[in-house]
């Protein structure tokens, strides 16, 4: 890492604020600084990066071509040096830290909702949730456990099974009120399917599975999101393969119904994953133990 080339965060900010105010008064102002040290920081980063940042045009200052393509990564850098400094606050007081990188909708529909279980015993972990929807570099993201789906192969980490994934056919009962009186197999020849656009074969494979004759598996509206998928459902637009976990609330709630028991356990599986480099992290042990422990008991 050369240092010459790590930027001074003030003569950041001071760039930051007046890109944003398009005048180094006001920059100084809010910054309680004199026009003239803003004015040096933002000339101290023209000289480092070699660029010129703003054009002057009377008593405003403009962002050059330059500026503009430089502010964006600016604002990020200086976003993320707040976001750092909030955490570290946020743990100072906790006795371990655990940062979890989870599937957006197994994190949502799944995980938080059991998570009080989890901090009930360990009070004083600081704990960090986000989603990550494919596998990432753990040297990069400094990440302590990953939830995953796909197979169990993650570059310079060990992936344990955490449990398979078991899809029915769903829809809302108004919908399923349009086929009451036709036998149910005959809903799904008749019925829109819904699909999810990562797993296009997924009707394909389950009439296959089921040894049942769908001339249309895979005509029918498309979504990206499981999320948009279930509330295509719930709002009556055709039937649904969905994980049995995804749909334990609406299931329940009456908002979907089965229209077959008919379920079918994807190639795929869900993996707790955990960097090489933290094996002996005890509080990740921990929480990939309450894990396995709550698919047998929650």
């Amino acid at each position: 890492m050369r240092r010459s080339l790590i930027p001074d965060f003030v003569n950041l900010q001071a760039f930051e604020c007046a890109a944003r105010h398009q005048n180094f008064s006001r920059a100084a102002e809010e910054l309680h600084l004199t026009q003239s040290a803003i004015s040096r920081q933002v000339a101290e980063l023209e000289t480092q990066t070699g660029l010129k940042l703003f054009e002057r045009i009377r008593q405003r200052v403009v962002l050059s071509e330059a500026g503009q393509r430089l502010l964006p990564e600016v604002k990020q850098l200086l976003i993320q040096s707040e976001r750092l400094m909030i955490g570290a606050v946020a743990t100072g007081r906790m006795n371990a830290n655990l940062r979890i990188a989870t599937l957006p909708t197994f994190g949502a529909k799944w995980l938080v909702p059991r998570l009080g279980r989890f901090l009930h015993s360990h009070a004083d972990v600081a704990l960090s949730i986000e989603s990550r929807s494919s596998p990432f570099s753990f040297a990069e993201e400094n990440f302590d456990l990953a939830i995953h789906f796909g197979q169990p192969a993650w570059a310079n980490a060990t992936c344990s099974f955490l449990c398979n994934e078991t899809v029915v056919p769903v829809a809302s009962p108004g919908h399923l009120k349009n086929y009451a009186t036709q036998p149910a197999l005959d809903v799904f020849e008749r019925a829109p399917l819904l699909h999810l656009n990562t797993r296009p074969k997924l009707w394909s494979d389950w009439s296959l599975h089921h040894k049942i004759v769908l001339p249309h598996a895979f005509e029918g509206l498309r979504f990206d999101q499981f999320s948009m998928l279930t509330s295509a459902a719930i709002a009556g637009l055709g039937v649904a393969l969905l994980p049995t976990y995804l749909i334990e609330e609406e299931l329940a709630s009456g908002t979907l119904a089965l229209v077959a028991d008919l379920p079918i356990s994807t190639e795929n599986a869900y993996y707790i994953v955990r960097p090489d480099t933290k094996q002996t992290q005890p509080i990740a042990k921990d929480f990939e133990t309450w894990l396995l422990t709550e698919l047998v008991t929650g």
